[in-house]
């Protein structure tokens, strides 16, 4: 499942390039879909995440992982269909690593400047309590675009794309407990 995963990930590298694109299957092949039906969940992933694998490699890679069926469509892109319940667990795992990711961010000890960060349910809001001063001289903000990826491909999967996959992150001033800075994904980071 952790080759599987790393691929989703690399699609979120890719959602910054790809944000306004139509989500149908007939498009470049660079964009990610996801189709939540009542009974199943598709997942169709640009082709670019295969290029050193063979069809069969792909295919028995996913059967591996419990999806029930793989397609490689004409394009190179390539449809995971898989149980609610298969989707279910992918999230499941998406989110832990959104709280894993923020857990090193806190607590490393490499990001002195980040003091908490909370977030929403569905990891589409962060409030970020920093020393702003500290904050805002330092490269700590790198360890935010981290975040950036693991909740842009969280959200992805979780069937936003366009211009409903919008990642908020408010930054509060630890002093004061104010919001002095807010910035939009993929907005407000062109």
């Amino acid at each position: 499942m952790k080759k599987w995963l790393i691929a989703f990930s690399a699609t979120a590298l890719l959602l910054t390039a790809c944000g306004g694109e139509n989500e149908t299957k007939e498009n470049s092949g660079e964009s990610l879909n996801v189709d939540k039906g009542i009974l199943n969940v598709n997942v169709t992933l640009p082709a670019s995440l295969f290029i050193d694998s063979t069809e069969e490699e792909i295919i028995a890679e996913a059967k591996e992982n419990g999806v029930t069926e793989t397609v490689v469509n004409k394009d190179g892109s390539v449809t995971y269909t898989m149980s609610k319940s298969k989707h279910n667990e992918m999230m499941k795992e998406m989110g832990d690593s959104v709280i894993s990711t923020i857990d090193e961010i806190v607590n490393s000890g490499d990001y002195t400047s980040i003091k908490d960060i909370s977030y929403s349910e569905d990891f589409t809001e962060f409030d970020v309590k920093v020393n702003r001063q500290q904050y805002e001289e330092g490269f700590d903000s790198f360890a935010i675009f981290g975040l950036v990826i693991v909740s842009t491909y969280y959200s992805a999967f979780d069937g936003n794309s366009g211009e409903d996959l919008q990642i908020l992150f408010n930054m509060i001033d630890e002093t004061t407990g104010e919001v002095y800075d807010t910035a939009i994904y993929p907005n407000d980071w062109e």
